[in-house]
């Protein structure tokens, strides 16, 4: 059995639903190698923007405070839901 492409459809929309988070946003979680709101919950938003940066090349995504926002948006909302479990 392969191993999951991504989130859940559920779990992508709960967080394409909180503010500042689109579909791109979620995308480029998941092309850094997220799959689950477990390992977002252990994260930085500084550190995950620097990812994404660096696998786009370009600094748009570590240097922008709507990049920095989203992310730490989708961040709170994964310790919020492991706290929950």
């Amino acid at each position: 059995m392969s191993e999951p492409q991504g989130f859940t459809s559920e779990t992508r929309a709960q967080l394409v639903a909180l503010k500042g988070v689109g579909p791109t946003v979620v995308s480029r979680l998941e092309q850094i190698g997220f799959r689950d709101l477990a390992q977002l919950a252990r994260c930085e938003a500084a550190d995950l923007t620097l990812q994404i940066a660096r696998m786009m090349g370009s600094t748009c995504w570590h240097n922008s405070p709507q990049a920095r926002a989203a992310i730490q948006a989708i961040i709170d909302f994964a310790r919020s839901q492991s706290a929950a479990d």
